[in-house]
């Protein structure tokens, strides 16, 4: 049996993500979705650069990684940043049970949106994560905005 993971050790695995992301050229945001048991189903990173794909944030790629589920309801998305508005979308239509955001401070993207839906999103205030963003916001602001749409 697989033993439960903490916040922070699920968290940990989303920034490895992201650590890799950035390592490849592109955007230092990563993802993965665990079982309440501590199993992880799936993680990713943000590819926009990397695939040339816009959609691949590290949200959807975690969720693809983790591939069919028979329920979204009891399992865990973990973000090194708050998800945007596209990711929420993704959050709420398969109605996760729960999200940790790693960065709230950065950009606060859905997350009110999702709360104000009932799902229980827990800010974790990373500085790890807050740091990482800031400084590829202000070494990329091109990069950045075309991932947020403002390109």
């Amino acid at each position: 049996m697989t033993r439960a993971l903490d916040d922070q050790a699920m968290l940990d695995i989303a920034i490895e993500q992201a650590r890799i992301g950035l390592s490849e050229g592109g955007i230092p945001v990563g993802g993965a979705i665990f079982r309440a048991d501590g199993t992880l189903l799936g993680a990713g990173r943000n590819r926009l650069v990397q695939n040339n794909d816009p959609s691949m944030h590290g949200e959807t790629d975690a969720f693809r990684a983790a591939g069919r589920q028979p329920r979204y309801t009891d399992l865990t998305l973990v973000t090194t940043l708050a998800p945007c508005r596209y990711c929420s979308g993704l959050i709420s239509q398969f109605r996760f049970k729960k999200v940790l955001v790693g960065d709230y401070v950065n950009a606060q993207g859905g997350v009110e949106w999702l709360r104000a839906q009932g799902i229980d999103v827990v800010d974790l205030a990373s500085p790890e994560c807050i740091r990482m963003t800031a400084e590829f916001q202000q070494r990329r602001p091109d990069l950045w905005n075309e991932c947020i749409g403002d390109g």
